[in-house]
């Protein structure tokens, strides 16, 4: 259902509407559908996307978004969408998903999918009760709030699905979000006890397969956002864990390998490039892996090509350009090392503190710290920054990109930079 707090906001006109009254519309191909994007690793094909910006300078329009959340926006045939928790700081929280009109910042519709009667339970600082990205995909909206439920919505707000039997002990909240292989939707759920990765039907939302972790961990909570990688001709889902890495088939969820590590609450998702999977192990001291798909079993002695610890994110996800990989430390220092043996060209401080993660858009590298300052940087061994963009908000979501546009979420507001 519509919320009901929706039809005031839909009938005035916010000020975002005046400043977008020359906004160009974003093209029906113009597509950002899911976290770090088309292909999932942060890579943007967009052309003439903004350098430049300020709180007051290339804005095109800001618009107030409702409710709290650290989803990051998703763009789909000229809308924008994203989930957020509305209603008091104690107290029931309508979980809803919404979305806005990319070419003038209008909320189109909220849809409050799921009541969440229990906001006291534990939740992290810099986390929320809606902080997985949606996904759209076939005129389908699929929005996931961890352990409270999944759901599948059309493009128009109208529920298709709810599945809420698969609760969990997220410990910190609801943090990774889901990624679509085939005909499932697929994603982790690490609680404090009893972990498990499961698949959805994207027609029902009933479960297709769900696979436990086998691990004897003592710290089980993780946050990671899958990937799925085409590896010798096979779907192959690696699964980050607190205590391992973890690689699956897609197709059932059966596990193939896993490497182990000694890191728990793992955030950053997998990326894939020059034959090697780059993947983070998290808390207490993060580390950056690289690790050579296949074998069978525990691979971790035969498997592991290189590891690095300075410098290694816990939060943000890896951006991987030509012959380089980039990581960008929760403290704001960017290092930039080759892909194939991990030997670092530099480590610079780039930013402050961050936890979105790097893009690569228009040739340039772009980094979003937690203060809402923007910073674009060239590409290469050698490091050139190449702008500082103050916003001025709390910003802890990641970047859409369409031709023209940067799309930021804030603590309070959902920006378009650009024209």
């Amino acid at each position: 259902m519509l919320l009901s707090w929706l039809a005031p906001i839909l009938t005035r006109t916010p000020l975002g509407l005046l400043l977008a009254a020359t906004t160009t519309a974003i093209t029906a191909s113009a597509q950002w559908p899911q976290f770090r994007g088309p292909t999932g690793d942060g890579h943007a094909t967009a052309r003439n996307v903004p350098l430049k910006w300020s709180s007051s300078e290339n804005v095109a329009w800001k618009t107030a978004v409702p409710g709290r959340g650290w989803s990051s926006p998703v763009l789909a045939d000229g809308k924008l969408f994203l989930t957020s928790a509305v209603g008091p700081t104690e107290g029931p929280l309508e979980l809803a998903a919404m979305a806005f009109d990319a070419g003038t910042g209008k909320l189109l519709w909220s849809t409050s999918v799921f009541t969440n009667e229990s906001t006291k339970t534990g939740i992290h600082r810099k986390n929320s009760h809606a902080s997985p990205t949606p996904i759209v995909a076939d005129h389908r909206v699929f929005v996931h709030f961890g352990h409270l439920g999944t759901a599948a919505l059309d493009t128009a707000g109208k529920v298709l699905w709810r599945q809420t039997g698969l609760g969990y002990n997220p410990v910190h909240g609801n943090g990774g979000s889901p990624i679509l292989h085939g005909k499932s939707l697929i994603y982790l759920a690490d609680g404090s006890d009893a972990p498990f990765l499961a698949a959805l039907n994207l027609d029902t939302g009933d479960v297709a397969w769900k696979v436990a972790r086998k691990t004897d961990f003592p710290q089980k909570f993780s946050f990671a956002t899958p990937s799925v990688f085409d590896l010798n001709g096979a779907p192959v889902l690696i699964a980050p864990a607190s205590g391992f890495i973890a690689a699956h088939d897609a197709r059932d969820g059966h596990e193939l390998w896993r490497v182990r590590h000694e890191g728990w609450s793992v955030i950053p998702k997998p990326v894939f490039a020059h034959g090697l999977i780059f993947a983070g192990t998290g808390y207490e001291t993060a580390t950056t892996i690289a690790i050579r798909p296949g074998g069978s079993g525990d691979v971790t002695d035969t498997h592991l090509a290189w590891s690095l610890r300075r410098g290694a994110p816990n939060t943000p996800s890896f951006l991987a350009v030509g012959e380089e990989l980039y990581l960008l430390a929760d403290s704001g220092v960017l290092s930039c090392v080759d892909a194939r043996t991990g030997t670092a060209h530099y480590q610079e401080r780039a930013c402050g503190q961050s936890s979105a993660s790097p893009i690569f858009a228009e040739g340039r590298i772009y980094l979003l710290d937690e203060q809402g300052l923007g910073v674009v940087v060239e590409p290469g061994r050698t490091f050139k920054k190449l702008a500082e963009n103050p916003l001025g908000e709390r910003t802890l979501a990641s970047y859409a990109v369409a031709d023209g546009a940067l799309f930021i979420r804030s603590e309070e507001h959902l920006f378009r930079i650009g024209h």
